[in-house]
């Protein structure tokens, strides 16, 4: 039987300099989050001067200053954290969905990856479980898919 040739990548980092993008709203989550994939990234090999950090209002403008520091050039990856918490009023569908839907077009037209770290949930209990208790920490998932990426991307060059 033939073995067919199979490209992974693994999850050391190597000369690789990351830019986790935060949204300030719902903060006390989003503070998790970045917590969980710095620490992430620095178990992993990551260096200090490797790790930037941006703040920005809220999920909604995520994916802009995403796509303006993926065509910087300077980042291997960029890793984007963000809580979008459902309320009352259709606000939640639409901010959500054109986070979602940014930050992917900006790891298309890039090529840069672009990991996602942004809660889409219910209630702020779900929010609090996803940011490092129960149900782990989503900033930990996103840091852990960056590197991933950015280890099978160059075996792709």
């Amino acid at each position: 039987m033939t073995k067919a040739k199979t490209i992974e990548g693994d999850l050391v980092c190597r000369n690789s300099k990351f830019v986790l993008v935060v949204g300030r709203f719902n903060s006390f989550i989003t503070q998790s989050l970045l917590d969980g994939a710095v620490d992430t990234l620095r178990r992993h090999g990551s260096a200090e001067a490797e790790l930037e950090v941006v703040w920005v209002p809220g999920a909604f403008e995520l994916p802009l200053a995403a796509k303006r520091l993926a065509e910087s050039k300077q980042y291997d990856a960029v890793i984007a954290l963000g809580c979008v918490i459902r309320g009352g009023t259709p606000h939640f569908e639409y901010v959500a969905g054109e986070c979602v839907k940014g930050l992917s077009q900006v790891m298309m037209q890039t090529g840069l990856p672009v990991a996602f770290g942004v809660l889409t949930v219910d209630t702020i209990d779900q929010a609090v479980e996803r940011a490092g208790t129960k149900a782990g920490n989503k900033g930990v998932d996103a840091a852990l898919s960056a590197i991933e990426m950015v280890n099978v991307l160059r075996q792709l060059n």
